[in-house]
Formats: C-alpha cells, sequence, structure tokens
C-alpha cells in the first residue's frame, strides 16, 4: 500500500511556468523551485554547510509532500558535496582513517533512519515527526549559534581577543577505550564518541532530510578538537557517501526520491553556490554566524507557525495504491 498525502502550496502557482513532479504527483513553480535552489546554494556558499537542514521544511512549505523532500533532497546535497570533497582531497585535507570511522557509524545510522522513515511513513505519522524534528533541532541549533555570535561580537567590540580552544584540552570521552589514533587530525582518541557522531549524522540525514555538516563540523571541531580545514574535508565526505547510500535507499525502499525535483534544485543550488561564496569572503565570521543562526531560527519558527495554525483547507487528498 503505497499513500501519499497532497498539500495545498505556500503561495502563488502559474501553470504557464510549472513543471510536474511524478513522485510528489503534483504541479509546482518552476521558478519557485529554481528560487529555492538558489537561495540555499546562496547560503551554502556563503556559511559553508550543506543546506540540507533549510531545504527540506521548506520544499515543504511549498507543497511538497514531505516524505519526498525528505528523499529528494539528499541526492542534491551529495552532489554539492562531490565537488568540495575532491577539492579537500587534492590539498590533502580529509583525514580518511577519521572519515571510515565516521562512515562505519554513519551507513548503520542511515539505514536505521530509512526503516524509521519507512515505519512512520506506514503508520501515517511521517509529516507530523519531520515537522516536530525540524522545529526543536533547529531550535536548539539557531539558539546556540546566535548565543555563541552574540558573545563573540560583544567582544570584538570591547577589543578582547577571541576564545581559543586550544588542542590538548579532555573531555569526558577521551577516557572511553578503543583507543585510535588520527595522525591528519592530530588527535588520540576513542572510536566510540566517533562513531556515535557518524551514527547520528546518518540517522538524522536519512530520517529529516539534513546534510549533516551544520551538526557534524562543530562536532568535530569542539569536542574532538580536529583542525577546522580537517573538519570541513573530512565532513564532506561522510556527508557524500551518507547521503549517496540515502538516496539509494530511499528510491528502492520507499520509491520517494523524485528526481524531477532533485536535479531542478541542483541547477539552482550550483548558480547560487557561486555568489554567496563571494558574498561571504566580504563578512567577518561573527557576522555570518550570527545571520545563519537567526536564519535558522526563522526557518524553525515558520515551520512550528504550520504546525499549530489551523490551514485554509482543512481537508487533503490522500492518493492511495494496493498492490497484490
Amino acid at each position: 500500500m503505497r499513500r501519499l498525502e497532497r498539500r495545498r502550496p505556500f503561495g502563488p502557482e502559474r501553470a504557464h511556468v510549472s513543471i510536474y513532479l511524478p513522485i510528489a504527483e503534483l504541479p509546482v513553480n518552476l521558478f519557485v523551485i529554481l528560487g529555492l535552489g538558489i537561495a540555499v546554494g546562496f547560503i551554502s556558499g556563503m556559511f559553508g554547510v550543506g543546506g540540507g537542514f533549510l531545504m527540506t521544511p521548506l520544499l515543504i512549505l511549498t507543497g511538497v509532500p514531505p516524505a519526498v523532500a525528505v528523499a529528494s533532497v539528499p541526492s542534491n546535497m551529495a552532489a554539492n558535496s562531490m565537488s568540495g570533497t575532491i577539492s579537500y582531497w587534492r590539498k590533502r585535507l580529509v583525514d580518511i582513517a577519521l572519515g571510515l570511522v565516521l562512515l562505519s557509524g554513519g551507513v548503520v545510522g542511515t539505514a536505521a533512519g530509512v526503516w524509521v522513515f519507512g515505519v512512520l511513513r506506514r503508520a501515517g505519522q511521517l509529516d507530523l515527526a519531520v515537522s516536530l524534528s525540524y522545529v526543536v533541532l533547529l531550535g536548539i541549533v539557531g539558539s546556540l549559534m546566535l548565543t555563541e555570535s552574540v558573545r563573540a561580537i560583544l567582544r570584538a567590540q570591547r577589543g578582547e581577543p577571541p576564545v581559543v580552544r586550544r588542542p590538548g584540552t579532555h573531555a569526558w570521552f577521551h577516557g572511553l577505550p578503543l583507543k585510535l589514533r588520527f595522525r591528519q587530525s592530530r588527535i588520540y582518541v576513542s572510536a566510540m564518541p566517533v562513531t556515535a557522531i557518524g551514527f547520528a549524522v546518518g540517522f538524522l540525514g536519512a530520517l529529516i532530510g539534513v546534510g549533516g555538516g551544520f551538526m557534524l563540523i562543530p562536532a568535530l571541531i569542539y569536542l574532538m578538537r580536529v583542525p577546522t580545514t580537517v573538519a570541513i574535508g573530512t565532513s564532506l565526505l561522510l556527508v557524500l557517501v551518507t547521503n549517496l547510500i540515502a538516496t539509494v535507499l530511499h528510491a528502492v525502499e520507499n520509491r520517494t526520491v523524485d528526481a524531477v525535483l532533485a536535479f531542478t534544485l541542483m541547477i539552482g543550488g550550483v548558480v547560487g553556490a557561486q555568489f554567496g561564496a563571494r558574498a561571504g569572503q566580504a563578512m567577518r565570521a561573527e557576522q555570518l554566524r550570527l545571520l545563519l543562526a537567526l536564519l535558522v531560527l526563522a526557518v524553525g519558527v515558520r515551520v512550528g507557525v504550520d504546525l499549530i495554525t489551523r490551514p485554509a483547507d482543512p481537508f487533503s487528498v490522500v492518493a492511495t495504491e494496493t498492490f497484490q
């Protein structure tokens, strides 16, 4: 049995610029989808994040069913991560050993996320679960980023030096067994927290369609004490592999990957990323983090408002196909 809920699109829709999404089973405004790709690509290039945590809720707000949005975004994120991975690989800024340990948890987490995705979809609770997850996730991440960026700006205005997190400081998980030495990252740490981080990134990426870089990079830098450039390069590798696996599993198990939607987003993303990278180089780091925090919080609030407000049309159309 296949159930797919259609939502009323957010904003005006014009037939003469619409394209039909075969998996989502609805027409969408071509310029709106391209615009989302350009906007999120601009943000990705400007802030150095994958953008999946913004793309998925924005697609849902435009009327794309959550099941299709969650499953189609990973292919777009994988395409965006490929060029960055190659670039960092050539500069020898990818820690292969660390990446393999992260992938050992990421692959399992991705498979688990796809399985939970299918269970929630068959139970008819996927829409609610995805929306609530984004409200909580974006609210927490945005609040933490906002607090940190405001403090950094206030320190800069007072003329105080930035807070430097030096390598060699230890947290409680540094005492765990199964320690490995990652020479590229210059750390000696247990494989257990590294695997757990990889599992969390893969699980959330498959379940709610986030690229994972905006969670993985801070975890590697602030928890594992990995150098920033190596953390970014290794994160791109993990995001690339886990999103490719998530795309294949969603296509095979849930059949919710819309190639037309993903390809249109890719075109817009490539264009927007070029302009975003130039804009980001002209701004200070704490200002970039503040803008990103405000954007994350704004999207989280918008998804939350959509959950609690009464829709203009309280009825939905559900297409059901029964396979014997």
